[in-house]
């Protein structure tokens, strides 16, 4: 279990530093890549909410720390945390099979997977994007910035998933 920990200790580090390094790409002036919520989605499927939810704030204002962006992250990062849960159920609705599974390419297969992450990155990306822009006065960059963010952040996500995952993991 132990072991466990560190891996997620490492991971939250080590996603908080790459998304202060993302934080200074935008492309076109609209798509920044979100890679820190990659931690959100990949702590375990029966992890109970309340570490979920606390575990996602703390990441967010980490985020919201380094880069100056007055609490935006924590709070889109615990509303994402809150609809984590109904997110997987509508994808893989068999807790009672899983044991103790964390969200993978490996784990789930692609398609499971690539549709789980999609929509928690959209999930993300709405809150954050609605939070910043705080009104419908521009509501064509604001669709804009979530639909071009959402695809940036996806492809960049399956693809360090594919990379980061062992072959030792059980598929569901």
């Amino acid at each position: 279990m132990s072991k466990q920990v560190l891996q997620f200790v490492m991971l939250f580090v080590g996603m908080l530093l790459a998304q202060v390094i993302c934080n200074r790409i935008c492309l076109f002036g609209v798509a920044v890549p979100l890679v820190f919520i990659y931690f959100i989605i990949r702590l375990p499927i029966n992890l109970s909410v309340n570490w979920v939810m606390c575990l996602s704030f703390l990441l967010g204002l980490c985020v919201d720390i380094f880069g100056d962006t007055q609490g935006m992250n924590a709070l889109a990062a615990t509303i994402l945390a809150a609809g984590r849960k109904p997110v997987s159920l509508l994808y893989f609705p068999r807790e009672y099979d899983l044991g103790n599974p964390v969200p993978s390419i490996r784990s789930l297969g692609l398609s499971v997977y690539a549709k789980y992450m999609l929509t928690a990155v959209l999930l993300y990306c709405v809150a954050v994007f609605v939070i910043q822009a705080f009104s419908l006065r521009h509501i064509e960059i604001t669709l804009l910035r979530i639909l071009s963010s959402t695809l940036l952040t996806f492809l960049v996500l399956l693809g360090f998933d594919s990379i980061a995952t062992t072959r030792r993991e059980k598929r569901l």
